[in-house]
């Protein structure tokens, strides 16, 4: 997804034309909600989008009906596409032309919205924007370092980097994330005992060495706020060799944890 901040910037200056109106829908599909156990949002859609049908039936304005249910057939088949899988919101701002079409699920209640109108309603998106914009989690753990970049409270990907004792680098780590040994590069005792008899005398230099990578990629991500979590003093060296700034570091041991847990941790 684009930054979201960026995406609220271009849909502020859309303006629907005529009967080319533009449609809005925020929709709260969060089943942790005592509202929602018997699925009500799938009510919830259904008057919504019905509502300006019998609407624009009585105004007899027949371009704009057909306009409008251009979008609502558009959303429709969105909502059957993604209806496993919901999240906790969706939010759909779209007009009959197609050249406005934002759909996205999200992992944040929203107050249920429906809106037909010139302009598209940003408030709950505004607000979104500037709680979750891009973000970025960065999780270290000795020798290991793990990004977590984040959208919207999404997940959108991840990097992870690991010393090399031996060739005193960093590297960044290849393929899928299973099999990680804890606490050293895990190939060996030998390994580890390099590892932990250089860690007091090299830390610095060795985060040193890693945090202008990190800030480069806080760049080329382009992070709004930043996140260290990881145990002292490996988390408070790092922000310190850092020249991005760091919002918080956390104090926890969070680099094994599954990334969703790692979101909720920070952000809550």
């Amino acid at each position: 997804m684009k930054d979201i901040q960026g995406i609220v910037k271009d849909l502020e200056n859309v303006r629907g034309t005529g009967t080319n109106k533009i449609f809005t829908m925020y929709l709260n599909t969060d089943l942790s909600d005592p509202d929602q156990q018997d699925g009500e949002w799938k009510i919830h859609l259904k008057n919504g989008l019905n509502n300006f049908e019998h609407y624009l039936k009585e105004g007899n304005n027949e371009e704009e009906l057909r306009n409008y249910r251009k979008v609502k057939k558009r959303v429709e088949k969105f909502i059957d596409e993604i209806e496993r899988n919901v999240m906790r919101g969706i939010i759909i701002i779209a007009s009959a032309d197609g050249d406005v079409w934002f759909a996205e699920r999200v992992q944040m209640r929203l107050d249920n919205e429906f809106a037909w109108q010139e302009t598209p309603v940003l408030d709950q998106l505004k607000a979104l924007s500037e709680k979750y914009p891009k973000m970025g989690i960065i999780l270290v753990q000795q020798n290991q370092v793990k990004l977590i970049d984040s959208n919207l409270n999404q997940v959108e990907d991840m990097a992870e980097y690991e010393l090399d004792v031996e060739e005193d680098t960093w590297k960044m780590k290849q393929g899928p994330r299973h099999g990680r040994a804890k606490q050293g590069l895990g190939a060996s005792n030998v390994q580890r005992d390099l590892f932990h008899g250089r860690y007091a005398a090299n830390q610095y230099r060795w985060y040193k060495s890693i945090a202008s990578r990190l800030d480069k990629q806080a760049k080329d991500r382009k992070w709004k706020r930043i996140f260290i979590v990881g145990e002292a003093p490996a988390s408070k060296t790092l922000e310190a060799e850092m020249n991005k700034e760091v919002e918080e570091v956390i104090l926890k041991n969070m680099l094994d944890h599954e990334e969703r847990k790692v979101l909720e941790t920070v952000l809550d």
